[in-house]
């Protein structure tokens, strides 16, 4: 997929995405003096929790624009493919939010952050799961069709049931302690426009044409679910939220 993001669109139009993320960081419980990896760290908001919290962290994204904003902060960050992490037995935890179902090879994410992780470490995240986005994506998918594109987007979102993740988790050498889906209606204050403009980038990138006239009709496809008589947009996230541990 394609990993050109923009740190300042995500800081207008996604902001809410990390503030809903700290749910995630106290089911991790960051101590100090901990070694944590934080997958898929974007500009870092949530890193910044990690490291207040005296942890010793460091960040990896696929997104320059992204890392260059989480440097911005101070923060310890690297331009790494989830898909291909490095490292060997250095991490005492494994953080991430709102990233993995971009990372639409599960088995080659989980394989790397086994081995990151020291024995016991601890592999704790949230992000879209089954159902997750589904009047969205069901949109784009209809409306690609409608420009003779045929496309599922399972080449861009991972979004697995309990049962598939949970497998998956344990075949990659996990003991899953929690692992369930959240039903989370989320408020988009920039309008369906912005968020497709920002958190579907890679799916823009199938547009064959005119972009904007693209927009107009996904827009108009979605607005009878998910735009209320105010004009307030509502996204119909659902998320997975998990926590296992290094077996």
């Amino acid at each position: 997929m394609s990993e050109d993001w923009s740190a300042s669109d995500y800081e207008a139009n996604a902001r809410f995405v990390s503030d809903l993320g700290m749910p995630v960081v106290q089911l991790l419980a960051p101590m100090p003096g901990e070694r944590i990896l934080d997958l898929g760290c974007g500009d870092g908001a949530l890193t910044v929790k990690l490291r207040d919290a005296g942890a010793d962290v460091l960040g990896v994204d696929g997104s320059p624009d992204m890392v260059a904003g989480a440097v911005a902060l101070g923060l310890e960050a690297q331009v790494v493919d989830g898909h291909t992490l490095g490292f060997d037995a250095e991490f005492d935890a494994v953080f991430s939010n709102a990233a993995l179902h971009w990372m639409t090879r599960p088995a080659d994410v989980i394989g790397g952050v086994a081995r990151a992780l020291k024995s016991g470490g601890r592999f704790v995240g949230e992000f879209g799961g089954m159902g997750n986005v589904a009047a969205i994506r069901t949109a784009l998918i209809a409306t690609l069709a409608a420009d003779g594109i045929d496309a599922d987007l399972h080449d861009i979102w991972f979004f697995p049931s309990v049962a598939e993740y949970s497998e998956l988790l344990r075949q990659g050498g996990f003991t899953v302690e929690t692992c369930e889906l959240i039903p989370r209606p989320t408020p988009v204050p920039a309008g369906m426009r912005a968020w497709i403009e920002t958190l579907a980038v890679p799916v823009l990138g199938k547009v064959k044409g005119d972009r904007a006239a693209f927009l107009d009709r996904v827009t108009a496809l979605l607005e009878p679910a998910l735009r209320d008589g105010h004009g307030n947009w509502t996204a119909d996230y659902v998320r997975i939220r998990f926590s296992c541990v290094k077996s």
